[in-house]
Formats: structure tokens, sequence, C-alpha cells
């Protein structure tokens, strides 16, 4: 797969998760894609399929008031693209003793998508 399209749909994610729209972030998603998040070495979440991932967006979106996610770098190999990327996002509730609704999120971390027959069928974050 050539590196621009993968590029464009990879863009396409990212704004779609800015803009909290589900329906852009699994558009260019593989039926059979696996998400995992990853910190500290350690797999804290994965799902299996594009409609468990969309669930799961979906669900997280009731997380953030707004949220901003940018990408810092990016570096191809064959069909993986490793993406550095910044966080920012203003919490919309509490959601522990340390994290209250208000609170201002700011992270970066390491975004992996893998492509398949033109589709996304893995992302990977790492903390």
């Amino acid at each position: 797969m050539k590196e621009k399209l993968m590029k464009k749909i990879i863009e396409g994610y990212i704004k779609a998760y800015n803009e909290f729209d589900a329906a852009g972030m699994v558009r260019h998603l593989h039926r059979d894609m696996i998400f995992r998040n990853i910190a500290n070495g350690e797999v804290t979440l994965e799902l299996n399929g594009r409609n468990a991932f969309k669930d799961q967006i979906t669900q997280a979106f009731a997380l953030f008031k707004k949220r901003e996610m940018k990408i810092l770098e990016q570096k191809f190999e064959g069909n993986t693209v490793e993406n550095k990327v910044s966080f920012k996002g203003v919490l919309a509730l509490d959601v522990s003793e340390e994290l209250k609704k208000y609170d201002l999120i700011k992270l970066e971390n390491k975004s992996v998508f893998k492509f398949k027959d033109g589709k996304v069928i893995s992302i990977e974050d790492i903390n």
C-alpha cells in the first residue's frame, strides 16, 4: 500500500477522533481489525473486530468534553505506520480521586497502524 494513502487514512481517522465521529473513525478499519492499548509493556485493553472497537470508542466519548490528537512524527515501514502523537483532553466527568471533571490531560505516546487489503487491520496505542 502506498505511503500517501496510508497517511491520508490515518489523518482521516485522527480528524474523526478529534470530532467524536465514530463512523469516521471506523470507515477504513478492516472488519477483523484488532485494537490494543499497551501501558508499561502490558496489554490493558484488547478489542477484536470493528464493531467491538466502535462500541468501545462510542462509550469513551463520554469521558471527554473536548480532545485533540496530533501527529508529531510518522515512520513508514511496509504496511506499518508508527505515529508519535500528542493528546490533550478536558475531562467531562470525575474519573478518579486525582482526575476530576474539567481537568486537562496531556500525553505523548505511540500509535501503530498496520494495513491489510487497503484497510487498517490493527491499531496499537502504546503509552
